[in-house]
């Protein structure tokens, strides 16, 4: 079928006192596979970082060298989720999510056939190239089950599936590593990821909402409202404000997932067993965040709140906050309050992450969704690229190990808040949506408790 430059409207979000339909019970279903997807995507991720202690020194490799093995995971990640969300209109998400699962399991393979750099390497940069579309297309597909204004939720789960994915992974990994070695680890993931792949053909199913579905033979396709160019799409402040909140928290999220176990190893004297107590605890605070604040957000705009105040600014605050407790951590005193700024700088972030799909949601049309958020994945993941390689640079060459985790962590700071405050002061998801699409629905305003008529954005 020829490519139509022709493209749907952007969805609406609720009218004040609106109630989209409830999703149905397939729909939780589906859920609950992409959350257990999202679990087996982020165990990959964290099992490096949890197995770094001995690999290091099995291999007698220094931090750099495991900075460049961290680092080349994203290698491929950022390219295949924007090649994949632009041709995400054209593939079932069923097939596009199967096939990411089962490169899963054989990326595990290289290290256990031979234990060294290269394999490890050629390993993690499979895992990353499988792993690229694995949350823009999860949401994607996500989206297709449940309509505008019931979305937070869903999506905090959706995300939320990283955070129990470590909690849940971290010392389960942590003892198979301990106990039976650190490839141990890399084959149960196998195994996981293998399994998921025989249940999800039975249960995954694209759903109802922005499907695109052929027209009968012989009948006419009903005329669609000609929408922005894909430029306009993706240089708007609310996108553009979405994938800097993003960008900043994947900046945090990199450097945890790579450093953090190796940090409270080797900076704060604690055993495997405990580094991977703090890495579930860490998770945990993600994850009551994510549980919470999307779904206060998302009754918040059914009450006519605007998506600016509900989803715009927190996701800005989140990614700042962290920022902040990240730059004052090196510099605290230990035990409890080092613990809490961990907490709040690993864990306060991961709010910005279903937001920033949420407000990109609100502005771009069904048709081009995927590809916008695969262009937004791309873009936002980009510090898994270089941000572990530079840690282990400025810890290697640092005149004492301290002395480069503290000059990675401030600098780390840094970016998080300028990215957090850039996203604070770009997204106006209804000021973008109307300059979008001007002609198609209005975007309604939101109304002041005891107003008569719509409030003025």
């Amino acid at each position: 079928m020829p490519h139509s430059t022709e493209i749907a409207p952007p969805e609406s979000p609720p009218r004040p006192g609106h109630v989209p339909p409830r999703p149905e019970r397939r729909a939780w279903v589906v859920l609950v596979m992409i959350v257990v997807f999202m679990m087996i995507s982020y165990a990959d991720k964290a099992v490096l970082g949890l197995a770094a202690v001995p690999l290091m020194e099995e291999l007698g490799i220094g931090k750099s060298t495991y900075g460049l093995i961290s680092s080349s995971f994203y290698l491929l990640f950022s390219l295949s989720g924007l090649v994949v969300g632009f041709f995400s209109a054209r593939i079932s998400s069923r097939a596009l999510l199967l096939a990411m699962a089962a490169l899963w399991a054989v990326a595990q393979l290289p290290v256990l056939l031979v234990a060294a750099v290269p394999s490890l390497i050629a390993g993690r940069v499979l895992l990353g190239m499988a792993e690229g579309p694995a949350a823009s297309m999860s949401m994607h597909a996500l989206y297709k089950w449940f309509p505008t204004g019931r979305r937070g939720l869903p999506s905090a789960l959706q995300i939320g599936g990283a955070a129990l994915g470590t909690a849940v992974s971290a010392p389960l990994l942590t003892w198979l590593i301990v106990d039976h070695g650190w490839r141990s680890a890399f084959v149960a993931l196998t195994l996981v990821s293998a399994a998921w792949c025989l249940v999800w053909p039975f249960v995954g199913q694209d759903g109802p909402f922005g499907e695109e579905r052929k027209p009968v033979r012989g009948a006419s396709r009903p005329p669609r409202a000609a929408g922005p160019p894909l430029r306009a799409l993706l240089t708007n402040g609310t996108v553009t404000g979405g994938i800097l909140s993003a960008f900043g928290s994947h900046w945090a999220l990199a450097l945890s997932s790579a450093w953090l176990p190796v940090y409270l190893q080797t900076q704060m004297d604690m055993t495997a067993t405990g580094a991977s107590s703090v890495v579930s605890g860490v998770s945990v605070v993600s994850l009551a965040l994510l549980l919470s604040v999307p779904a206060y957000v998302d009754r918040l705009k059914r009450r006519g709140v605007s998506s600016r105040r509900a989803d715009g600014i927190p996701q800005g605050l989140a990614v700042l906050v962290a920022g902040g407790a990240l730059a004052l951590l090196p510099f605290a005193a230990g035990g409890p309050v080092q613990l809490l700024l961990i907490a709040v700088a690993f864990g306060c972030h991961a709010v910005a992450l279903p937001l920033h799909y949420v407000t990109t949601a609100t502005v771009v049309p069904d048709g081009r969704r995927g590809a916008v958020f695969g262009v937004v994945a791309a873009s936002g993941t980009l510090p898994g690229l270089f941000v572990p390689y530079l840690t282990g640079r400025l810890v290697d060459g640092a005149a004492t190990e301290t002395a480069g985790y503290t000059a990675a962590f401030v600098l780390s700071a840094g970016v998080m808040a300028v990215c957090g405050l850039l996203a604070i002061a770009t997204i106006h998801p209804e000021r973008d949506a109307r300059r979008l699409n001007p002609a198609g629905a209005s975007v309604p305003a939101p109304r002041q408790a005891g107003a008569s008529k719509p409030v003025a954005q």
